[in-house]
């Protein structure tokens, strides 16, 4: 499915070039926690491009975020003195006019692994670089190659998925964990990062954030399996330590990319930690104006998501803001703009 930032989570990493106001744009690769809307237009039962979502986005509107209303991209490209929102590439109402301040790549469901992306019938993280790289041509095509290549290369990209490749995939896939233990799992993520921030790298990025794992072990989803199981309604915390463990390892790849800036001139990474600060928010709702963490607004808040949270639930609730997490696997909007805030106070205060 997808991750709070990562529901799928998140692997959220950013390239931002400059300050605020040398960003030209904000490019978004990744899975639903920053996928704008283009899973509508592929063949996949995994969308939300219909009311309760979307019902607090600019003009009640369901446009395929899964959130009652804006996602993590929208909040930083506001931040950055762009656009409050981020369209989605494939998208038959937007054009290289809206593209040029930024553009959506990310598809939900998706992650590292492609066999990730198999479970549900969505783009595979190879696909969403080949859109990015036609979107290239277009750009120069629509600016000149001079200022289309400075967008690029200027321009600040998020990247946000990993939660799917656990939840979705190693967790619920025997043929993965038949091949791998988790820690030889996480080391083939942390592979697949490398390789992929070196093939942006190479098409132009310059200026990049990863932004871990969010606690997925506390998403209302896995909370509610742990009860059916027996277990209690707390967290699942054998995910929460695979999700902190992931992020020490995230944390040791921006070390030794940055220690060997040599082979990359120009490079500049941070590790965005998104996990602690989420964690605090679901163990102290109150202290954020929270009134719920357990469960989720949409539906009775436990399993629902995508199809399953329609506008025809009676039990969905009525003020979203007093809840952490929209459905069984996504922050509401409230919830990302406070997690967007936090990053952009502690490790992205320095491109600002």
């Amino acid at each position: 499915m997808a991750s709070p930032f990562a529901p799928a989570c998140l692997l959220f990493i950013v390239f931002i070039g400059g300050a605020a106001a040398s960003v030209p744009a904000v490019i978004v690769f990744g899975d639903s926690s920053v996928d704008a809307g283009n899973n509508n237009q592929i063949s996949t039962v995994l969308r939300s491009n219909f009311r309760p979502y979307g019902r607090d986005f600019f003009g009640g509107r369901p446009t395929g975020r899964f959130s009652n209303g804006r996602i993590p991209p929208d909040f930083i490209s506001e931040a950055f003195g762009l656009r409050p929102f981020v369209p989605a590439y494939l998208d038959p109402a937007y054009n290289m006019t809206d593209f040029a301040s930024g553009v959506c790549f990310a598809s939900a469901g998706t992650g590292f692994d492609n066999a990730t992306s198999n479970v549900l019938n969505v783009l595979p993280l190879w696909k969403e670089v080949e859109y990015y790289k036609e979107y290239q041509n277009k750009l120069k095509a629509y600016l000149g190659e001079t200022k289309a290549n400075f967008i690029i290369s200027e321009a600040l990209y998020i990247i946000s998925l990993g939660t799917n490749d656990f939840l979705e995939n190693y967790y619920t896939l025997p043929s993965t964990r038949s091949k791998y233990t988790v820690d030889q799992f996480e080391d083939y993520l942390v592979g697949a990062a490398e390789k992929f921030v070196r093939e942006i790298y190479a098409m132009g990025a310059r200026k990049m954030s990863f932004t871990g794992l969010p606690p997925m072990g506390c998403l209302p989803l896995e909370r509610a399996t742990n009860f059916v199981n027996g277990n209690g309604d707390g967290c699942m915390e054998g995910y929460n330590l695979v999700a902190l463990h992931f992020n020490d390892k995230l944390n040791g790849l921006v070390k030794r990319m940055m220690s060997a800036s040599g082979e990359m001139p120009g490079i500049k990474v941070v590790f965005s930690n998104p996990y602690a600060v989420l964690a605090q928010i679901i163990k102290k709702p109150s202290m954020f104006g929270f009134e719920v963490a357990s469960i989720a607004c949409c539906a009775t808040g436990m399993f629902e998501m995508g199809y399953l949270c329609d506008q025809m639930n009676p039990f969905t609730c009525t003020d979203a803001k007093k809840y952490v997490f929209w459905d069984s696997f996504h922050p509401t909007e409230k919830t990302s703009q406070i997690i967007v805030d936090h990053l952009l106070k502690t490790s992205l205060r320095v491109f600002f």
